[in-house]
C-alpha cells in the first residue's frame, strides 16, 4: 500500500468509475489484468442526468466491497490523495471539478470527452496552466491493441474511414458525448490539420466528413445501436490498413497502464493540443449536424 499510488476518484455516474477500481483492488480479477501500481481510497458521489441514485447506491455497494469509502464530500474524497482521476460521464460537469481538482496541484486524468463546449475546454487549459497542474484526457480507444498495431504498420494516412457507435445522451449533445471514441481515433491516425467538419445525418446516425488543411479527408460513421469499432487507413495509392476493435485485450486495461505511465511522472501521454482538435472536431461536427453546413474546426 505504501508504494501504490493513492487515486482519489471524482464521479460516479459513469461504470467507469467501477472499471477501474476493479483492475487496481479487485482480488477476483485475474493476476495478468491486475493493476499493482494504483489504489483506488476515496470516490466522490453525486447525481447527473447520466445515473440515479439506484444505480448510484450499486456501484458504491461495489466500491466499498473493494475497499473504496464513497462519500458526497469533495474534501474527504480528495483527502491524502497522490492523483485523481475525474471520472463524469456527464461531461457538463468537468469543468467545474477540474476547477476543484486543480487546486490540489495533483495529476489528473480527466475522463472523455474533454467539456461540453470548445469554450469550457479553453478554461479548463486555461485553469490547468494557471495551477501549473498535468493533466490528461483520453478514450480507452485511442489505445485499444487492435487500432495501435494498425497504426504502427506506418501507413501514409491519406484518408481515414473509422466508425463506431453513437449513443444518445440523456443530456447535453450526444456526438460530443459518445463520437468522441471515433474522432480520437480519426486524430490519431491523421495527426493534426482538420479544417472544418461537415455532418449528413439520417436515422442511422451521422456521416461525418473532416477535410484537413493538405488536402487530405476523414470519415466518421457513427451509428446507433451498433457498438462496433473499426476501420480503414489508406495512403490512397498503394497500401490500406483494415482494423476491427475485438477486445481480445479489454481497452480499459489499455488506458490504465497508460494512466499508471502519466502518474508515475512520464512525458505527457495525449500531447494536450491533440485533445483540443478532437474537442474542436466534435463541436464542429454538432454545429454541423444542427445547420447541415460544413463548420469550420476552431484550433488555438
Amino acid at each position: 500500500m505504501e508504494n501504490r499510488i493513492k487515486v482519489a476518484i471524482v464521479g460516479l455516474d459513469t461504470s467507469h468509475a467501477v472499471e477501474f477500481p476493479k483492475l487496481m483492488q479487485d482480488p477476483a480479477v485475474p493476476e495478468k489484468n491486475q493493476v499493482h501500481d494504483l489504489v483506488a481510497t476515496r470516490c466522490l458521489r453525486f447525481e447527473t442526468p447520466f445515473q440515479n441514485k439506484t444505480g448510484l447506491d450499486k456501484r458504491q455497494a461495489y466500491l466499498e466491497s473493494i475497499g473504496v469509502m464513497v462519500t458526497e464530500d469533495f474534501d474527504t474524497a480528495v483527502a491524502d490523495c497522490d492523483a485523481v482521476m475525474i471520472e463524469i460521464n456527464d461531461p457538463a460537469r468537468h469543468l467545474e471539478y477540474f476547477e476543484k481538482c486543480a487546486k490540489l496541484g495533483k495529476p489528473v486524468f480527466l475522463d472523455k470527452p474533454f467539456a461540453d463546449t470548445l469554450d469550457n475546454t479553453a478554461e479548463i487549459l486555461r485553469i490547468a496552466a494557471e495551477n501549473s497542474v498535468r493533466f490528461f484526457t483520453a478514450s480507452s480507444l485511442r489505445f485499444d491493441v487492435d487500432f495501435t498495431e494498425a497504426v504502427a504498420q506506418d501507413v501514409k494516412p491519406e484518408s481515414a474511414v473509422i466508425w463506431g457507435p453513437v449513443g444518445r445522451a440523456p443530456a447535453g449533445s450526444s456526438i460530443v458525448w459518445y463520437g468522441v471514441h471515433t474522432f480520437e481515433m480519426l486524430q490519431r491516425v491523421m495527426g493534426r490539420g482538420a479544417v472544418s467538419v461537415c455532418v449528413s445525418s439520417d436515422r442511422k446516425g451521422h456521416v461525418c466528413h473532416v477535410v484537413y488543411n493538405d488536402g487530405r479527408r476523414g470519415v466518421v460513421e457513427l451509428t446507433y445501436g451498433s457498438y462496433r469499432y473499426g476501420g480503414v487507413i489508406r495512403d490512397n495509392r498503394a497500401k490500406e490498413i483494415m482494423f476491427q476493435v475485438s477486445c481480445r485485450i479489454p481497452f480499459y486495461q489499455m488506458l490504465i497502464l497508460e494512466i499508471v505511465k502519466f502518474f508515475k511522472g512520464e512525458s505527457q501521454i495525449v500531447p494536450l493540443e491533440d485533445s483540443f482538435e478532437v474537442m474542436a472536431m466534435l463541436a464542429a461536427a454538432d454545429r454541423s449536424a444542427a445547420t447541415g453546413r460544413p463548420e469550420p474546426v476552431y484550433v488555438k
